[in-house]
């Protein structure tokens, strides 16, 4: 442990040079784990530097493919909504457009694109490249906090760098890019609540107030948690899809303080986390999101013309029970439940299904990807007529390896009590089994865009266990790098392979057929 910690009034960690001396406990070193590496400044090195290439990779001729100009795909609902919220000053109020059935979080910051750069591709992708580039920034430094390892940070970042998914939706003017951005900040956040708490109750331990109760000490204010409300509530602010990650990253939370009063040596734990944690945490991860979802139609709140912003006045909806309730309020009320019914009602056609529509129990493995954008005669490939097209599609490399790492991480989480393999595939599944509860609605791959982030950190954990520690032979680490390298590489690969697909690259209709591997690709 290179510094041992001391109690401050305000709950901080600094060290102590008399304390230093000291060797650490069993508790103390169970709890506090392998410290992080020393290479700080590498660390930071790796990560700015691929999150400029990751940048770099994402802008690039960001203005194409278009429909003639205009969005392609669902970007046809959001981008002229985004439009609206700039022209109005945050709101939609054009109801020709229909559809206004999400939160408005996400069509404000394509807005801002919008007024960087104007109504075209560069001004209406911008934001969601921007999402997509801070994503690979997020990714790298759970990547080294998860494995204590800068080289298998920066391993994570290529991976989502390499991610056909992520690179597309960082492409499109849609919204699922800002869900897997907020939620992989919310889980940084978490990540980082939990080693706090394990510094905190540390401190306790050294200092020999642990045991002042059986149910443990308090941990004072806790910010990470309380920064993974705010995230949480920015995911809410975009899709009500949040809802899952309340509950999944709640629960994680749950599991990490028991884990850490139980380390700490706390006579009941599950007690003390229930009187001491679990309140503040309701507080943290519900409350705070809520308001926040609130917080976001701010614009809305203070127009006169937003959509359904008087509805209750105008359909003459009798208060009831919720008189006490102001108009505003229940007029949000009531538009919220149109559009949960629009939700529960968008239900897949028995005769006529979406040709482009998947159900969950493809999307691990990327079996049903969907084609946004397809020009079978356009120019510039060498022959007289050329194929355009954009699919978005889960790098093989990576997704056909999704089931083998859900297998391989579930044994370690229930078998080896790897708190990692945990925490990533809370965080894979809280985006994914909340999707079986209404399997007759009508889905998309594009839905499992959150999915993304969390498949990368889960392969550069199994990923981590073959390369091994220092303490393994030269021999056997040296094979262990070798796999981690041509892994890495056949991602790097299988990526430039799919490049003229995921960006729209004129390509000759012989090429078109290579890109296309399987038959449910079509």
């Amino acid at each position: 442990m290179t510094a041992l910690l001391t109690r401050t009034d305000d709950e901080s960690v600094r060290p102590d040079p008399v304390e230093a001396l000291r060797p650490p406990t069993d508790r103390e070193t169970t709890l506090l784990g392998r410290p992080m590496p020393a290479d700080r400044l590498r660390g930071w090195v790796v990560t700015l530097v691929l999150t400029l290439i990751g940048g770099v990779v994402r802008l690039q001729n960001l203005g194409n493919p278009t429909d003639k100009g205009s969005p392609v795909f669902d970007e046809k609902h959001y981008v002229p909504q985004a439009w609206q919220v700039l022209r109005n000053g945050g709101y939609e109020d054009n109801y020709g457009y229909e559809l206004v059935v999400h939160p408005p979080l996400a069509k404000q910051l394509i807005a801002i694109g919008e007024w960087l750069f104007g109504y075209d591709g560069w001004g209406w992708r911008f934001m969601p490249a921007l999402a997509g580039t801070l994503i690979i920034f997020l990714v790298v430094r759970i990547g080294r906090r998860l494995t204590h390892s800068t080289l298998l940070g920066g391993v994570a970042g290529v991976l989502v760098i390499c991610d056909g998914v992520l690179h597309l939706q960082s492409r499109m003017g849609m919204l699922d890019i800002f869900i897997a951005c907020f939620v992989v900040a919310a889980f940084a956040c978490v990540l980082a609540d939990r080693d706090q708490v394990r510094r905190r109750l540390a401190v306790a331990v050294r200092e020999g107030w642990v045991d002042e109760s059986p149910w443990g000490p308090k941990l004072g204010f806790r910010w990470w948690r309380f920064a993974a409300g705010l995230m949480i509530g920015l995911t809410f602010g975009v899709k009500w899809s949040a809802l899952y990650y309340i509950v999944a990253f709640g629960l994680l939370c749950v599991g990490f303080d028991v884990a850490a009063r139980r380390a700490a040596g706390v006579a009941r734990p599950w007690l003390g986390t229930i009187r001491r944690d679990v309140a503040p945490a309701l507080w943290a991860i519900l409350l705070i999101p809520f308001l926040m979802y609130l917080g976001a139609y701010w614009a809305w709140f203070a127009s006169e013309t937003a959509t359904d912003r008087h509805y209750t006045e105008i359909k003459d909806i009798a208060p009831g029970f919720w008189s006490w309730v102001p108009p505003a309020f229940r007029s949000l009320g009531d538009y919220s439940m149109n559009v949960l019914h629009f939700h529960e009602t968008l239900l897949t056609p028995k005769n006529s299904p979406h040709p482009w529509e998947s159900k969950p129990w493809t999307w691990p493995m990327g079996l049903r990807p969907m084609l946004y954008y397809y020009d079978g005669d356009v120019t510039g490939c060498g022959e007289s007529r050329c194929v355009g097209a954009t699919m978005l599609i889960g790098t093989p490399a990576m997704w056909w390896f999704a089931l083998p790492m859900l297998g391989w991480g579930l044994w370690c989480w229930f078998f080896r009590a790897d708190w990692r393999y945990a925490a990533v595939l809370v965080g894979y599944l809280g985006g994914f089994v909340f999707w079986f509860t209404n399997i007759d609605r009508q889905m998309y791959f594009f839905y499992a865009t959150p999915l993304a982030p969390f498949l990368a950190l889960g392969l550069t954990l199994v990923l981590g266990q073959i390369l091994g520690g220092a303490q393994r032979g030269f021999e056997r680490r040296g094979t262990g790098l070798l796999v981690v390298s041509l892994y890495v590489g056949l991602v790097v690969a299988n990526f430039a392979w799919l490049w003229p697909i995921l960006n729209g690259i004129p390509i000759t209709s012989g090429q078109w057929d290579a890109e296309i591997w399987l038959p449910s690709w079509r």
